[in-house]
Formats: structure tokens, C-alpha cells, sequence
């Protein structure tokens, strides 16, 4: 079958005196009949091109899935007097929202069943449930179309009516003041997808009123109630820089009061508890620390400080107790959570007996407790959620996740390697195999990285990822700049006028894996998505002979052509992640790296790209551009197929098992590659 063509209709794009020519940048005319026929056509060519892998398609979704448990439910947790608990049914793709009132042996009450709600869409989201202080009324948002905008819906739990009244265009949540009727909403702009309202709704009337309105487009704005619940606070954030309002949830008229304005590079976020606030910020503190303050002078001269700064322990999050402190650190490209007895003073880290793991404080809601639930999981261990007895230190397991089938994670091995990047650096790699792998170089290995937005891959458990392992695959990920692995100063290095790093220390994580014996180049396969994507494109340009295959997922590639439209989603407020190209020395920076504008003539690998017509993060026109591109200028006879999900976004397929079904894809596609 002849891969589709996409016609060119020259364009000429011009910054800074430089002028670049677009012949795909008609794509982007999303109601255009022929955009959708080209993309139709791209999905026909990319399915007739995989049709050999079919039954092997088929194969790896029925094993994933049977690894799965079908009647399931998440841990309950406690809150005013219920317990609240998530459960699958098997033959359902959704969730059942459920509680019981008291103790767990009441009778269960569905508060919302989304199988029922999800019935006749071809995609259907769920998000930001919340329940009035008294218990009576549940608002919730509901995304249909996949664009990450959200309709917020109220049911009465005592009637089980859901009322008429709605509110469109929202970021999907609600908190509720302390009268019961009144809500705080973040509105979106309709065209940038900006959160840039937040909006006052008495429930029953109807009536919106505006509290606050983002002016700044580079910053986005969310509203969220304090642990205590004494406090509604308004976050104004960029990538940069953060800002509070604090009102009281018992005034819910009154005005909201600023906690301490906006500066440039300073971050910091809130909570509360009894007599002072607790503050979590970068101020004279790259790597975060801990300050407090009382509750009437909240501005940056009245903090002091409660845990200072590490030069080598990033401060990722707290959590507040009446007699505990609890920290979430990251030291060495692992999270530590430390236990501080606020009473004695006494301070311990949790065990957690692995090299490599991912840990993270779970759903907390009580103060006035010793008992911190947490959770755990590793690449070999599955997800756990953990209760630890912050007064006796005694641990109980609450639930790991059950993988059924003959699963035993003795049965595989996983460590942290590090490789050396291009400047001396040392990168950490997290690495997973089966122990009866013999590493002579001849396995295939999948290797993954993000490396943005100061985000960190942590080394966690995967059921899908089993299905490469199980067939001599290595997996690594590779925690290059970009990420935040080993504080702030790790994410700092790569991005900006340094985003450079991160695909450099890719490809040194490549080669360092090749020269140990873990694969070889024509065995190794790289993956990433979104920035990630970019990630992809970046290292295929420069090094496209290193890899037998990748596999860009909604990548980000179209780096300098999006960033200088500010009426798409997520522009502006990125300035600071990316850079301003319409400033000169950022437009020539990010034109050297971009993937769009350096495809070259030349020999690229095997590459499945993937996307989602509704994509709210990135268009889907990049990577539709990027292909169509690529086929223009490759010199060599490689798949390049691409997957365009008509009926999704950013996120992919909604629904417990759709997502599996790509999962497959993207396997049978490198598999297929290593059975050549």
C-alpha cells in the first residue's frame, strides 16, 4: 500500500528578518474536509501496514488485560463521617463512585455509576467530585469531547435527583464553602484553553459572579479549599512564579485577601493549620523549604522558616498533622518521605528496601490522626497503598495491587545505573529485566525519558510493560535534564537557552547502555510523549542511526511555529519553560532543536507517531505536519506510520481497558521490528 501524501500549499512564515517555508501548515484547519480525509487516510495506511501484527495485537491485549483484576475497588478513606471507595465491575469500562456512611460495614450507596453516565459517547471523563461540608449534595465534571473542558453537574445524594442546572466551560472542579450552597469554579478561555476566571455560584440561583479574572496570559489560575477547611485559596501560577488569595470557607461573601503577591521566580504554596499557615516555597531556597507564618501578617517578610534549604534534597511536598510533620523529598532521583514528630522533635525516614521505587504520600484528610496512609510500587513491585503508624512505626499493607496469571516479581531485576552526559554529568537510569536475561548486548531494550517541565519519571510499576519483559526485553528509564530527578538545578539544565541536555543526555544514555551489554543498536528502541514526543523528534534528527525504532506519542514538535501563536492552547504560559521566540536569541535556540524544522535528508528509523484529533495539550496538526514531512525528506525505506485518534485528546481513550488497545499497538509495532 502507497503511504499517504500530503499535498503542499507553501507558507511562508517570517521572525526576526528569518524566513521558514511551512508546506504542511494548511493541516491545522481542523473543519477542512481534506485535513480529515489526509488524516483518515494516514490511520487506513498505518493499520494495513500493521496488519501482520493483528493477531499478535490481539495476543497482547488479552494478555494485559487478563493480568488485570475485574471486580475491584480502591482503598476507602475516611471524611466527615464516610467512607469513600472507587470499584470496577467486570464487563464495565467505568468507575462506580461509591460511600458508606460511618463504618464499612454499612450499606453501600452509589453515588455515581460513570457506566451508566458514559453509555452512548465515544469518550467520557469523570473528574473533581466533591461533596458539601453536610454531606447532602455532589458536584462533578463531565468532558464528553476530550479537550480537557469540563461541564459541572450537581446531584442530590439524599433524593438521588441530578439537578437541571450546570456550569459549562470549567476546569472540571468546585470547592465548596461552609455554607453549603456556595462554590468557587475556574472558568477556561474557549480558544486558548486558559484557566483564567474563578467564579462564586450559589446553588439554586443560577447566578455566576466573578471574583477573579487572570489578566497576566502567561499565568493560569485554580481555586482549592485548605486541609482544615477553614480556607477557599485562589493560586495564580506560572511556570515561574505563584500567587495566593486566602478567603474564609465561613465567609464565602467576602472579599478574597492576598497572601503574598506575585514575584518573578518565586514559587510557594499554602495550607493551613489551627493558628498558622504553612508555607512551601523556592525563596532564597533553589531546592524549596518550609516556612510558617501566623494569620493576619501572610506576606514574604513575615515567614520563618521550619525547614531550611539542602543544596542536594529537593522539598517536593508536605503533609500536616496535629503531632506530625511528614515530608516528600527527592534525593538522588528518589522520593524519601520523612516522618517529624512535631511533639519531640524526633525524625525518621521510611524504609522502603528497593534500589529503585516510586513512594508517594496518599489521600490524608484527618489531622487529628497518627496514621499516614502512603503509597509504594517499584518496577518489579506492585502498587501498594500502605498505612504507617506514625506513633508506633508499625506498617500495614491495606492493598497491592493482585497481578493475575503466574506473576512473580522475584522473578525480575531492576537497579540504577548511571551514565556520564556530554558535559560530565551523571545521569541516573532506571533499569528492569528479567534476572534469567543473559546480557551479552543481543536483547532488545525499550528505552523511555519526559525530561520536562521539572517533572520526574519515577521507577514505577507497569502491568502492560510485563508483556516485554516476559519476552527478553530490557526496559530504562532515563531521568536526563529537563526533569527535576536531582533538584531543581537537574531541571533548570534543561530547558530554556539549555533544553539541549536533555536530548544529549538521551542519546549518552543510549550509548552507555549499548557499551554495557544491556542491547544494541539494532535492538534498541526509544519512546516518549507530549514533551516527551519532542524528546523523540529531537534525538532522530540527531541520531536517528542509534535505534531500530520510536515511538513519539502526541510529541510536541512543531516547537517554534506553536510557541509563536499565542491563541494556542498553552503558549504563553510556557515562555518560561521553552522560551519567547519572539525574542531573537530564543527563536535561533529553539530553532537549532526543533524537530519540525530540522528534518533533513537522510535515513531515519522506525517511527509510530500517535495522536488525538481533540488534543487540548498538542494539536494534532504537529505531529500530522511532522510525518507528512518526514515523508518528504527520508531517504530510507523504514516504517513511518502514524495513529490518529479521532474520537480523543492528550489523554487518549477514556474507559478502564480502551487505553490497552494502543498499548498493543505500540508493542506489536517494536516487536514486529525484532521478528524482521
Amino acid at each position: 500500500m502507497t503511504y499517504p501524501k500530503a499535498k503542499k500549499i507553501p507558507k511562508t512564515l517570517t521572525k526576526h528578518n528569518h524566513e521558514r517555508i511551512d508546506n504542511y501548515y494548511w493541516l491545522n484547519e481542523r473543519e477542512n474536509p481534506e485535513v480529515i480525509e489526509y488524516l483518515n487516510a494516514e490511520n487506513a495506511y498505518t493499520k494495513a501496514m500493521l496488519e501482520p501484527t493483528e493477531a499478535l495485537q490481539k495476543e497482547l491485549f488479552d494478555e494485559i488485560t487478563a493480568k488485570i483484576v475485574k471486580d475491584d475497588s480502591s482503598v476507602p478513606y475516611e471524611s466527615d463521617g464516610y467512607w469513600y471507595y472507587a470499584r470496577y465491575e467486570d464487563g464495565k469500562d467505568y468507575p462506580i463512585y461509591c460511600r458508606k456512611k460511618e463504618t464499612l460495614e454499612a450499606d453501600e450507596v452509589i453515588l455515581l455509576d460513570v457506566n451508566v453516565l458514559a453509555e452512548g459517547h465515544a469518550y467520557y471523563a469523570v473528574a473533581g467530585l466533591s461533596i458539601s461540608p453536610d454531606n447532602r449534595m455532589l458536584c462533578y465534571g463531565v468532558d464528553n469531547v476530550s479537550r480537557r473542558i469540563y461541564t459541572l453537574y450537581f446531584k442530590n445524594l439524599e433524593t438521588g435527583e441530578t439537578l437541571e442546572e450546570t456550569i459549562e466551560n470549567t476546569t472540571g472542579g468546585a470547592s465548596w464553602a461552609n455554607d453549603n450552597k456556595t462554590l468557587f469554579f475556574t472558568q477556561m478561555e474557549k480558544e486558548t484553553l486558559r484557566a483564567y476566571k474563578i467564579f462564586r455560584y450559589e446553588l439554586g440561583s443560577g447566578k455566576q459572579t466573578e471574583v477573579y479574572h487572570e489578566k497576566d496570559d502567561t499565568f493560569g489560575v485554580s481555586v482549592s479549599k485548605s486541609k482544615s477547611k477553614n480556607y477557599i485559596m485562589i493560586e495564580s501560577y506560572s511556570t515561574l512564579s505563584t500567587e495566593t488569595q486566602i478567603l474564609l470557607a465561613d465567609e464565602p461573601l467576602d472579599e478574597f485577601k492576598m497572601f503574598a503577591k506575585r514575584e518573578r521566580d518565586l514559587e510557594y504554596t499554602v495550607e493551613h493549620k489551627d493558628d498558622k499557615f504553612y508555607i512551601g516555597t523556592n525563596y532564597e531556597a533553589k531546592n524549596f523549604r518550609l516556612m510558617v507564618c501566623g494569620l493576619e501578617a501572610t506576606s514574604k517578610e513575615n515567614w520563618r522558616e521550619l525547614i531550611a534549604h539542602r543544596e542536594d534534597v529537593l522539598l517536593e511536598g508536605f503533609e500536616l498533622f496535629n503531632d506530625y510533620l511528614v515530608l516528600e523529598e527527592k534525593q538522588n532521583g528518589l522520593t524519601h518521605i520523612r516522618i517529624i514528630n512535631t511533639q519531640t522533635d524526633e525524625s525518621y525516614y521510611l524504609d522502603f528496601g528497593e534500589e529503585v521505587y516510586d513512594a508517594y504520600v496518599s489521600t490524608n484528610l484527618n489531622v487529628d490522626t497518627h496514621l499516614l496512609s502512603y503509597g509504594y510500587n517499584s518496577l518489579t513491585t506492585p502498587d501498594s497503598t500502605i498505612e504507617f503508624n506514625m506513633q508506633t512505626k508499625e506498617k500495614k499493607l491495606l492493598k497491592e495491587t493482585k497481578i493475575l496469571g503466574d506473576f512473580n516479581k522475584d522473578d525480575y531485576e531492576s537497579k540504577r545505573l548511571w551514565a556520564t552526559a556530554k558535559d560530565g554529568k551523571k545521569i541516573p537510569i532506571s533499569i528492569v529485566y528479567k534476572k534469567s536475561l543473559v546480557l551479552d548486548g543481543s536483547n532488545p531494550l525499550l528505552q523511555y525519558a519526559y525530561g520536562s517541565y521539572g517533572y520526574a519519571t519515577d521507577a514505577s510499576f507497569s502491568i502492560s510493560r510485563l508483556s516485554l519483559l516476559d519476552r527478553g526485553f530490557v526496559y530504562a528509564i532515563a531521568h536526563v535534564r529537563g526533569g527535576d530527578e536531582l533538584g531543581r538545578a537537574w531541571y533548570e539544565d534543561g530547558k530554556l537557552l539549555t533544553k539541549m541536555n536533555t536530548f544529549t543526555d538521551f542519546i549518552a544514555c543510549s550509548e552507555f547502555l549499548i557499551a554495557e551489554g544491556y542491547t544494541s543498536k539494532e535492538k534498541l528502541f526509544a519512546q516518549g510523549g507530549s514533551a516527551g514526543g519532542m524528546l523523540m523528534g529531537g534525538i532522530v534528527n540527531m541520531r536517528p542511526e542509534l535505534y531500530k525504532g520510536v515511538v513519539a506519542q502526541v510529541p510536541f514538535v512543531d516547537v517554534v511555529t506553536t510557541m509563536l501563536d499565542d491563541t494556542i492552547p498553552l503558549t504563553t504560559g510556557e515562555y518560561d519553560e521553552w522560551g519567547n521566540p519572539n525574542e531573537k536569541e530564543y527563536y535561533g535556540y529553539m530553532l537549532a532543536y526543533s524537530p519540525y524544522d530540522n528534518v533533513e535528508k537522510k535515513a531515519y528509523p522506525n517511527m509510530l507517531v500517535t495522536t488525538g484529533l481533540h488534543d487540548s495539550q498538542v494539536q494534532y496538526w504537529e505531529p500530522a505536519k511532522w510525518v507528512a514531512k518526514l515523508r518528504d525528506y527520508k531517504t530510507d525505506d523504514n516504517m513511518l506510520l502514524m495513529h490518529i485518534n479521532m474520537d480523543t485528546g492528550h489523554g487518549g481513550p477514556s474507559g478502564r481497558f480502551k487505553a490497552f488497545k494502543e498499548v498493543a499497538m505500540v508493542y506489536g509495532f517494536i516487536l514486529s521490528l525484532i521478528m524482521e
